[in-house]
């Protein structure tokens, strides 16, 4: 799989990396691997599965939902105290959270397995599409 471009810094006001990839499944793959190497540069590997877990929902929204040609995955720290993980498409629609799957339904339960992991989620729209975001605290210290 080619990738669109490398993972590289944010350049924001806050500390972060963002790599654009394509918006198929194995994006998953990469998207975790930033991820994890973005807490492993701040200390915070304690939080690499969950924010994994995180990340490959997201990505799998964007995948299942949108008919994007690429996805912009990134990772920040706006303050001390948590972790952003974002993807972003050019879809405008906002993902539904659905509280219906049964137990025996394959698909469904994205956000709420986002809603359980996080402090706190939301969606973004921006002018080329949204983002889906997902926060873990990080108190310092930890």
């Amino acid at each position: 799989m080619a990738l669109i471009d490398t993972a590289r810094p944010t350049g924001a006001e806050h500390p972060g990396y963002t790599q654009t990839l394509p918006c198929t499944a194995r994006s998953a793959l990469p998207a975790r691997s930033l991820v994890h190497t973005a807490l492993e540069t701040w200390g915070l590997e304690h939080l690499s599965d969950t924010a994994a877990l995180i990340v490959t929902e997201l990505v799998a929204n964007s995948v299942t939902h949108t008919r994007t040609r690429t996805i912009r995955v990134t990772v920040s720290r706006p303050t001390e105290t948590f972790v952003r993980i974002a993807v972003a498409d050019s879809s405008k629609a906002i993902p539904m959270h659905r509280t219906t799957a049964g137990d025996s339904d394959e698909t469904g339960r994205g956000l709420a397995i986002i809603d359980a992991l996080t402090w706190r989620w939301g969606t973004d729209l921006l002018s080329e599409g949204k983002r889906v975001w997902g926060e873990l605290k990080c108190e310092a210290g930890e």
